[in-house]
Formats: C-alpha cells, sequence, structure tokens
C-alpha cells in the first residue's frame, strides 16, 4: 500500500464530515461518561502558527473518540489527522474521511510510511497530528512508557514545530458511568529537531507523558470534581427502579433530585450547572 502524499491526504479528508462525525462523537460519549473532564492545571493549550504533534497515550478503545470531541474546543482552521492501523481503516474506510490513514505498526515499511506520511501533513501550519504512540493498549498506570520509535524519527526531521503530551484515562468515581479525564503536558518545542538524536527525542517524548500520565493519576485518585474543567456533560445516576424511588423519596421530602449517585462536598458550581436540578445533560 502506498504512503498518502500529502495533496490526497488532504483531498480525502472531508471537513464536513469530520464535523458531522465529532457532533456524535460528543453525544455518543455523552451517553457513555459522567462526564469529559480535562485538568485545570493541564487545560488545553495555546497553539502557535506551526505544525503540532499530539501525543497521547493509548488506554483504551474511546481514545479516538476522545480526541475528535476534543478539536471542538481548539481553533477550527486546523487540520486533524492520526494513523490508524490498516486493519482497523479496512473494517471502518469511513475514517478516510476523517483523516486518518493506514500503517502497518508492526513493519518497517509502515513506519516508513508513517515517517513519509506525517513529514508530509506537517508541512502545513494549521496540521495536528495525533499519535497514540505506545501502539497498542496500554493500561495508563503502567510504567515505564515505552513508545514506537517512529516518534522520534519523527521529530528528529522536524522543525519549527511543537509536541504536546496528552494522558487520558477512565476512571469510575462515584457514579454509574466511568469519568474520562485529560490532561495536557507542557510544550516540548522544535526548532531544529536534526540537532538531537531519534531515540533521545523518544526518550524525552516518553518522559513528558509519563509525568502527564503521574499528574493525571493523582488527581483521578482525588475525585475532586473541582479540579476539572467539564468538555462534555454525560450520563447521571443509576437509574431503573433505584433512581425511581430516590425521586420519590425527594418529592415527598420536598427537596431537588439530583441524580447523581453520590454527591461530592467539592463538586464545582459548572458542575452543579452541568447536570442541572435532574441530572439530565444540558451540555448540548
Amino acid at each position: 500500500m502506498p504512503a498518502p502524499s500529502m495533496s490526497d491526504a488532504l483531498s480525502r479528508r472531508s471537513p464536513r464530515l469530520f464535523r458531522l462525525f465529532r457532533w456524535y462523537a460528543r453525544h455518543y460519549l455523552a451517553r457513555g461518561f459522567h462526564a469529559v473532564r480535562i485538568s485545570r492545571t493541564g487545560p488545553i493549550p495555546e497553539l502557535p502558527n506551526r505544525p503540532v504533534v499530539v501525543v497521547l497515550n493509548h488506554a483504551s478503545w474511546w481514545d479516538p473518540l476522545v480526541a475528535i470531541a476534543l478539536t471542538s474546543d481548539l481553533p477550527e482552521h486546523r487540520l486533524h489527522y492520526a494513523p490508524i492501523e490498516v486493519i482497523g481503516l479496512a473494517q471502518y474506510p469511513f475514517f478516510e474521511r476523517l483523516g486518518f490513514f493506514g500503517i502497518e505498526t508492526s513493519t518497517r515499511a509502515g513506519a516508513a510510511r508513517f515517517l513519509r506520511t506525517g513529514l508530509a501533513l506537517l508541512e502545513r501550519p494549521e496540521v495536528m497530528l495525533w499519535v497514540t504512540g505506545q501502539g497498542a493498549f496500554v493500561d495508563p498506570r503502567d510504567r515505564p512508557i515505552r513508545l514506537r520509535p517512529g516518534i522520534g524519527h519523527l521529530a528528529h526531521r522536524l522543525s519549527d514545530s511543537m509536541i504536546w503530551t496528552l494522558a487520558i484515562e477512565y476512571p469510575f468515581w462515584n457514579d454509574r458511568c466511568p469519568e474520562a479525564l485529560l490532561r495536557f503536558g507542557r510544550p516540548i518545542a522544535i526548532k531544529d529537531g536534526s540537532i538531537i538524536r531519534p531515540r533521545e527525542w523518544t526518550s524525552a517524548i516518553e518522559c513528558s507523558l509519563e509525568e502527564t500520565q503521574d499528574a493525571l493519576a493523582t488527581e483521578a485518585r482525588r475525585r475532586d470534581s473541582g479540579a476539572f474543567s467539564v468538555l462534555i456533560g454525560g450520563t447521571a445516576g443509576v437509574g431503573g427502579v433505584y433512581d425511581y424511588w430516590r425521586r420519590m423519596r425527594a418529592w415527598l421530602d420536598g427537596q431537588t433530585f439530583r441524580s447523581e449517585h453520590a454527591i461530592q462536598a467539592a463538586e464545582s458550581t459548572e458542575d452543579r450547572q452541568l447536570h442541572g436540578i435532574d441530572g439530565r445533560n444540558t451540555n448540548e
């Protein structure tokens, strides 16, 4: 399979289909999670007018949907691309219209295609390349972080670019549905990547991602929703007879029903506004 040229990749991506799928992804995430949250101390960065590579850990199947949904909080002129295993692209060929390009992650030829395609796309300052650098699902608490060497070779060949690490994990807190938690790391600026060897680049990005994941893990363990901003409000409560009984008791006691299983003392005003008096998603 020949690697797509920059012009091919740009022409295959449909901005309209991307926006439509992003809308779907946000609603799908709202049904699957209590909320999608981003750390207030690792928020969405202000992006410079240069190419950006986002290197994220690969915690679960949800990662691409979370990343696509996240783009709604980024400048609209940005063009988003991501590598995907060729087998996965064969199963979901419409992903190519969303900016995904197929590679064989376990072969040298696949690594070469990733490098050629990534470099071609990153010639444009508005491009953001999203890379799950571990190449396979990995528990977010596994240490040390190990990335495929292709990301170091990519950084070695870049100039006037930025790399951001992004940590994601999906813990259960106090509700039936899990939380989707995100945190961006500190930016890595690349003026002339060739002055650092590929392996050193890989090691530096691994260290940054591990630092970001450790910081997110600490916040996740605290279960403090006030430490996060809500990007997407989701599903609250247990449902069924349990919530019906709780709703009836609240009505009989003259109280406002809240569908969250447990209300944290540190719950933020943003959370209370988000879920409203009956816990329904009011994000969109």
